[in-house]
């Protein structure tokens, strides 16, 4: 199904050095090229002296070809040491989910793209076991079933790395997939594999964290969405949210109440970054408004 969106804008990103007129540069640069700006934010960071900007106009009137931007724009980038990237909203992610046996992320991440909420495609469904074949059948999205065995799993990543070649993925979701990816795999997507954790990290990383909360009697438990690193679940953050449990609690209320938390913060996590409103520095992320 195709993403339904009617916006036709342009959105830069931005971080370099903070230093004094770095706004009014960027500001006075688009307006002398006819933009309408619809939506600008920025964050600075004193202790690493660190600005990072979003904005995004209306390309309507803007007086420059997005291909000639680079030409326009360098110099001023080059002024202020910017790293710089220029997205543009019609033209969305193409996402591949992966999910392996608990498919509660995956059912909503199709609902919500299938209720236009998700302004991208989903090109495949790629699984370690046959399970969730079912929501991709339902969605209409093609189902890849690649199982990995603990002998064969440089094969299955292989596999998987060639299927999203050739469907053109740029964006992958780990919907509870519970394997770990290997660094060949994570360093063909850099920042490009969002995963979903049920525990508010950095406690609990690793298996079973409801087990582990259970066992320690916790009053609080979480899920994390975040960007996959070679380091297991130790990547930058990209929304957290947390719920109260008591000792009424069982194993199974903690479960339950973790689905209900991961569906939520994987699903912002993937909208804020096909909305192009993340910027990582360090080891953490900026969400801009």
């Amino acid at each position: 199904m195709a993403p339904r969106s009617t916006k036709d804008t342009a959105i830069l990103l931005i971080d370099c050095p903070d230093r004094k007129g770095l706004v009014a540069a960027i500001g006075e640069f688009l307006y002398r090229h006819n933009a309408n700006i619809l939506h600008a934010d920025q964050h600075q960071d004193p202790e690493r002296n660190v600005f990072l900007m979003r904005v995004e106009w209306d390309l309507a009137g803007f007086d420059i070809e997005l291909a000639d931007f680079p030409t326009h724009f360098g110099p001023l980038a080059e002024r202020y040491g910017m790293r710089w990237k220029l997205e543009r909203s019609d033209r969305p992610h193409r996402l591949a989910l992966f999910v392996s046996k608990y498919d509660h992320c995956l059912a909503d991440l199709l609902y919500r793209h299938q209720s236009g909420e998700l302004a991208c495609e989903i090109a495949l469904v790629v699984a370690n076991h046959p399970d969730a074949s079912r929501w991709a059948d339902f969605h209409g999205v093609p189902f890849h079933h690649v199982p990995v065995e603990a002998t064969g799993k440089d094969a299955a990543e292989q596999k998987q790395l060639d299927l999203l070649a050739a469907n053109g993925v740029d964006l992958v979701i780990l919907a509870r997939y519970m394997q770990v990816l290997s660094p060949r795999f994570v360093a063909a997507y850099p920042q490009r594999i969002i995963n979903v954790h049920h525990s508010f990290l950095p406690a609990f990383s690793g298996a079973k964290p409801y087990h582990r909360a259970y066992e320690r009697g916790v009053k609080l438990i979480g899920a994390t969405s975040h960007y996959v690193t070679d380091e297991l679940d130790e990547g930058p953050i990209i929304e957290q949210a947390v719920v109260r449990v008591s000792h009424r609690d069982t194993l199974d209320d903690l479960l339950e109440k973790g689905r209900d938390m991961e569906k939520a913060v994987l699903s912002r996590a993937v909208r804020w970054h096909i909305d192009h409103r993340i910027l990582v520095y360090g080891r953490k992320t900026v969400v801009f408004d």
